[in-house]
């Protein structure tokens, strides 16, 4: 029996079509460019159902609520599909694959978030191989996991980031090996082919929250920490030097000291690619643990950023949402 899987069409580059003012999406154009293409309806493809969101947008324009739309939309057709593909603009795609890690609890089905570079209707689009692979993986290599495929590999969700504007390979993911890839043979790597589960799905809400974001930079004010803080903030995401090292300026350690004191989270993640945090390592990385940094570890700004608002969207203490950020609940670091 072929499996059945529901294809969730959120706007993105690949069912775009060109107009006077670039690509844009359109109603009902993916679903047409798919029927005229014999490739995706082979007996040996999955069956799929296409649904295209009512307001198709431009991934740059996703927000928390989006994510929460997509989560609820997996959660609706739950038991009805064996596996789900969600199409998705490539800028923001690796922010939304890291947030439905989190958000999709017991999860027993793949669910696996694609696009493209160029629109699945034009000459050269990388979106005919990106799509037909995911259905074809998801159906006969199910990776229970919210997981990203692009040019070939499926990466962890969490994993992954952005790491090309306009070449195909546009996606790594730095710190993980790929869950699997597909060549001549599909290998699977680092996934787990998912069994018969018996877990019920649940979806864990997430709201809007004010994060902060820093980069340090050579000769950075402590100025600009403390105008960060003294927005409505609820943490702060703080990009550091090489395995987490910040310049030894008293006024800016005080800075991040007067956050911990205001239990605003402060979240300590490399500049670097790739490689974690070790605050252990160097005196300059000491002295943001002093300060009450936490470690980001070897997570990815995206990822952190997810976790936060996963995080932070729940009623937890200052202490156990510090804990939590530094455990990997669903594979986002290396323990």
């Amino acid at each position: 029996m072929r499996k059945q899987i529901y294809i969730a069409y959120t706007g993105g580059t690949i069912g775009m079509r060109p107009s006077s003012q670039g690509y844009v999406p359109a109603a009902g154009f993916l679903a047409n460019t798919l029927a005229s293409m014999p490739e995706f309806h082979r007996p040996e493809m999955p069956q799929f159902t296409l649904r295209e969101y009512d307001e198709l947008m431009d991934s740059s324009d996703m927000s928390p609520a989006d994510w929460q739309f997509i989560a609820d939309d997996i959660a609706a057709n739950y038991h009805k599909f064996d596996g789900f593909i969600i199409l998705h603009g490539t800028d923001t795609m690796a922010y939304t694959a890291s947030a439905l890690s989190f958000m999709l609890q017991g999860l027993g089905k793949p669910v696996i978030v694609t696009g493209s570079q160029i629109p699945l209707a034009e000459l050269r689009s990388d979106g005919q191989v990106n799509l037909l692979n995911a259905l074809y993986i998801a159906a006969n290599y199910p990776i229970a996991e919210v997981s990203l495929f692009f040019n070939n590999k499926l990466f962890r969700g969490n994993r992954s980031r952005k790491v090309d504007a306009d070449g195909f390979d546009a996606f790594d993911s730095p710190n993980f090996p790929p869950l699997l890839e597909a060549g001549i043979n599909i290998r699977v790597k680092a996934g787990k082919i998912a069994g018969a589960s018996s877990t019920e799905l649940k979806v864990s809400k997430v709201t809007a929250q004010p994060i902060g974001l820093v980069s340090l930079y050579p000769g950075i004010s402590p100025m600009v920490i403390e105008n960060t803080l003294q927005q409505p903030v609820n943490a702060l995401i703080l990009l550091s030097y090489g395995v987490g090292n910040a310049p030894q300026n008293k006024q800016l350690l005080a800075q991040l000291e007067t956050a911990a004191e205001r239990q605003i989270v402060v979240v300590n993640c490399t500049q670097c690619f790739k490689g974690r945090v070790n605050m252990g390592g160097y005196k300059t990385g000491h002295g943001l643990s002093q300060a009450g940094v936490v470690s980001g570890f070897d997570m990815t700004p995206e990822a952190t950023l997810a976790k936060l608002h996963y995080l932070l969207s729940q009623s937890l203490s200052f202490d156990e949402l510090k804990h939590q950020l530094s455990q990997s609940l669903q594979g986002e670091l290396s323990n």
